[in-house]
């Protein structure tokens, strides 16, 4: 039998998810989370199998930043379900140790798939996952790093260098040099035109 915890803030979707899960023979939905923190909580204590993680949760911690606590307690797989697949999503998740990656608009047959395999260690992306991640194989110069998406993302939701600076722990120069490489990878010259480029691009989320 797979074990299985849900961690998802939204409580309609653990509905929906619930009745996708409850005809399965293999699979039980042992545990249930609204937030980062409790979900990490309930992995530790229950130890289920496979933990399925929405990446926006409200308030408290992100769900990558749940990942990688709960896949440091050694034992859970996790796989996010979300709806977001912008590069700055899914590089967070998987750089957490997420095994699979899959959207919620996806067939209750591909969930059912995707857990087993995540349950077995292996791993399943949602098909606009892979030709993402696919893109940045095939392209890596003209891709923006882990790095640069997260100086992007504060640049999107308003902060200026020194603000950067203080939240990413680097010098401003950094912040500064990060941003000359954006520029140059997204073919503009100002913080504005990089935040609608990113976002046209689905490299990150709207603030």
């Amino acid at each position: 039998m797979i074990r299985v915890v849900l961690v998802d803030d939204h409580p309609v979707v653990r509905s929906g998810i619930r009745a996708m899960l409850a005809g399965q023979p293999d699979v039980e939905l042992v545990g249930e989370a609204a937030t980062g923190e409790d979900g990490v909580e309930l992995a530790r204590r229950l130890a289920p199998d496979v933990v399925l993680m929405d990446l926006q949760l409200g308030a408290g911690i992100h769900g990558s930043e749940a990942t990688r606590r709960i896949v440091a307690l050694g034992g859970p797989r996790v796989l996010v379900l979300t709806t977001f697949d912008t590069d700055a999503d899914i590089l967070a998740a998987i750089d957490a140790g997420a095994t699979g990656y899959l959207l919620k608009d996806a067939p209750s047959g591909d969930l059912h798939t995707a857990i087993r395999s995540a349950a077995a260690g292996s791993s399943t992306l949602a098909p606009s996952v892979a030709f993402r991640l696919l893109g940045r194989v095939r392209a890596p110069d003209a891709t923006l790093t882990p790095r640069e998406l997260e100086v992007l993302g504060h640049v999107a939701a308003g902060l200026g260098n020194r603000q950067i600076s203080r939240e990413m722990f680097l010098s401003e120069t950094t912040v500064k040099t990060h941003l000359v490489h954006i520029y140059a990878k997204l073919g503009v010259d100002s913080r504005t035109a990089a935040v609608a480029a990113a976002i046209r691009k689905g490299l990150i989320r709207p603030s």
